[in-house]
């Protein structure tokens, strides 16, 4: 992170205070945060930190993988069916809005240590039971453990690694895109190896319970540290309310836009590839093509992010690799699809750009522990709509033009919203 800029001379605001007042007040009532000794993060941490993104998708697109083999042992409805693939987006938006609360409660290490809990105990109970009510309370508590460690991993990168941001953003986004990747390719095979779908649900508890190990240590010595080091001499708290201010409205649009899009190629993109005359397991093929791609693109992403002052570039090259995409499958689907799967893997660099872009626009954890939790909590909601706008409007029309549009419409949205976070600034500057 760059230093905070100090201005030269004092200026008269509006409110008649001057610019140097306010860059004292605003040390003063951050004295707890950014005055503080900041830790520096090591090897452990690091591990930590990948560990725990490696769990941040795998209970969702491992499900995915056996949803129908889950819906017939289960006996569920249609409408429990479908409010399983709309659960997670539920679980981060809601959930997610807590984590600031629990953050001045408990420290970080305490949250993750119960969120990898809360996650492995939620998939080894929802591959055991034989009930879909318990099936579908075990899940939530699963996904509240995803919704409170999405919310705590840009916060961890700016208290232990506040000069690395890019670097340990993209190597945190590329665990999370990997794991993401390897449950969805392997659920299957394990189900079928061990002749159950419970299997293939259950055996990345293993993982989430890996996860808790490198916090341990930081967890048994943090007892009441979170309330220590986010209070200043005086007792005071910086609150920071990204809900009340641009930033953090543009943050919660870009967010929820990307991933509004996101979630509706990955519940589509197959669907659109066999409608346009290949093969059901090729289709497959080429839609895992685009979370593949991903990986590399998690890692550069954010470290292209990191050392730009302004991201504009940034976000006009994901805009222009989304359209060209979007606009290759309306009218040539078939033809270069191999083409448009690379485009669309570029244009989904938006998610780690956004995530990269939460820690750059905040001074403080504090403030990015609130900017990330509104901006992904909000956004959420928004991206929740996305498979289902696409699944009513190629319902509607029998064909992909008009969701395909819609697309593009939300593109059109998300390159504004871009427009905002791109500029150098910072969620405290606007309280």
């Amino acid at each position: 992170m760059p230093p905070s800029p100090v201005p030269a001379a004092a200026a008269t605001t509006a409110d008649g205070s001057t610019t140097q007042d306010k860059t004292t007040a605003d040390r003063s009532t951050t004295q707890g945060t950014t005055t503080a000794p900041r830790p520096h993060g090591g090897l452990l941490v690091l591990v930590g930190m990948l560990l725990v993104a490696l769990n941040l998708r795998a209970a969702v697109t491992s499900l995915g993988a056996l949803l129908d083999e889950v819906r017939v042992g289960l006996a569920l409805s249609g409408t429990q069916a479908g409010f399983v693939t709309t659960l997670p987006t539920i679980a981060f938006a809601a959930l997610g809005a807590a984590t600031p609360w629990l953050v001045r409660r408990l420290s970080a290490a305490r949250l993750l240590v119960l969120g990898m809990l809360a996650l492995a105990v939620g998939q080894v109970l929802r591959a055991v039971t034989d009930s879909a009510v318990v099936f579908l309370l075990s899940s939530a508590l699963a996904l509240a453990g995803i919704a409170v460690a999405n919310i705590l991993m840009p916060m961890l990168v700016k208290q232990y690694f506040p000069h690395r941001t890019g670097l340990v953003t993209g190597a945190y986004t590329m665990a999370l895109v990997t794991g993401t990747t390897a449950a969805a390719a392997a659920a299957v095979p394990v189900a079928h190896a061990f002749g159950s779908w419970r299997a293939g649900l259950g055996v990345w508890a293993g993982l989430a319970a890996v996860a808790v190990l490198p916090w341990l240590p930081a967890a048994l010595r943090s007892r009441g540290a979170a309330r220590r080091a986010t209070r200043g001499a005086a007792g005071a708290r910086l609150i920071v309310r990204p809900g009340r201010t641009r930033l953090g409205w543009a943050m919660a649009v870009y967010f929820g836009t990307q991933s509004l899009s996101g979630y509706a190629i990955m519940g589509w993109l197959a669907q659109l590839f066999r409608d346009s005359g290949f093969r059901a397991q090729d289709a497959g093929l080429l839609l895992a093509g685009v979370t593949a791609l991903g990986v590399p693109i998690a890692m550069l992403m954010p470290t292209l992010a990191g050392r730009m002052s302004n991201l504009r570039p940034l976000v006009f090259a994901l805009t222009a690799a989304s359209t060209a995409a979007y606009l290759g499958l309306a009218f040539a689907p078939r033809d270069a699809a191999l083409l448009w799967v690379l485009l669309l893997a570029c244009g989904q660099g938006a998610f780690p750009l956004i995530l990269t872009t939460i820690g750059l626009r905040a001074r403080t954890a504090d403030g990015t522990v609130a900017l990330s939790a509104f901006a992904q909590s909000t956004g959420y909601v928004i991206a929740a709509l996305g498979p289902l706008l696409v699944g009513i409007l190629y319902e509607a029309t029998g064909g992909w033009t008009a969701p395909l549009g819609l697309l593009l419409l939300a593109l059109a949205v998300q390159t504004g919203a871009g427009m905002v976070i791109a500029r150098p600034g910072y969620i405290e500057d606007e309280r």
